[in-house]
């Protein structure tokens, strides 16, 4: 267990092929999923995909996502599924077969829900504990998230890697690609300021948040698409989607400290 300058605690396990989907079990396990994630309600699975081509690093591999349903299942969560939205750059019903995500949720009959389709509605939303840092001046018409999200739990499923915006990309950094429509990427000017809102958002909504890691393959350079990649066997899991993203920083050789969106959402708590 590795511990961060607050509250945080992330477990990190080192991994195989021939073990990884009994690995991420041990891990959830370890980064306190039950104790995180009511069992009664629906548990989405928040599947990134940074690209529609398979690259390592990347997004969401298929083990990561078989390896956590497996272990949810096993734990008697019943009511899963998962979660996609698009972007500008990714057609996600080429991606998630591209990636082998759909190969697994069709495996383990976990339906799936694209926020992107007309008969999801988005809703506006105003903040209930702290004001927006920034969001409502992006948005002066209004900030919009998917009503399909409220009173799910939620499960980030990111992969270790940098960011050319954000230095490193992680959980809070996934939330991007589920809450915000696809003109996200207005936000890009003033994104570390966007994930602190967004994660604000996320702890009013979701009963539970948490994430899940993967750092089979870890990428590095210009992320998040075709970047170096490196074999490190690592896998990550935790509640505090803070502290995962900054071991994750510190796994790649920076001071988490000195990356704005975990400064700002450490020093607001």
């Amino acid at each position: 267990m590795s511990e961060f300058p607050g509250k945080g605690k992330v477990a990190v396990l080192k991994t195989s092929p021939s073990t990884v989907l009994d690995d991420i079990e041990q891990l959830m396990i370890m980064g306190g999923v039950e104790n995180t994630l009511p069992k009664d309600i629906i548990t989405g699975l928040k599947i990134n995909i940074s690209w529609q081509t398979w690259y390592p690093a990347c997004s969401t591999t298929p083990w990561q996502l078989e390896g956590v349903i497996r272990a949810l299942q096993k734990l008697g969560y019943n009511q899963l599924e998962g979660i996609h939205n698009d972007t500008v750059v990714v057609d996600t019903s080429v991606g998630e077969k591209n990636n082998k995500h759909k190969f697994v949720t069709d495996k383990y009959k976990i339906p799936c829900t694209y926020l992107y389709e007309d008969k999801f509605e988005w809703v506006h939303y105003e903040p209930k504990t702290h004001p927006f840092l920034i969001l409502d001046k992006i948005y002066p018409e209004g900030v919009f998230i998917p009503k399909d999200l409220f009173g799910k739990n939620i499960i980030h499923l990111p992969t270790v890697k940098t960011h050319v915006f954000t230095t490193i990309t992680g959980a809070m950094k996934n939330a991007f690609g589920g809450l915000l429509h696809r003109n996200r990427h207005w936000t890009h000017a003033h994104i570390h300021e966007t994930l602190v809102d967004l994660l604000m958002i996320q702890r009013e909504i979701h009963p539970g948040i948490f994430a899940v890691m993967d750092g089979t393959f870890a990428g590095d350079g210009p992320g998040p698409r075709a970047m170096r990649w490196h074999e490190k066997n690592i896998l990550l899991a935790s509640s505090d989607q803070v502290a995962i993203d900054a071991i994750s920083a510190k796994l790649q050789g920076f001071n988490p400290m000195s990356i704005p969106f975990i400064r700002m959402a450490h020093e607001m708590g």
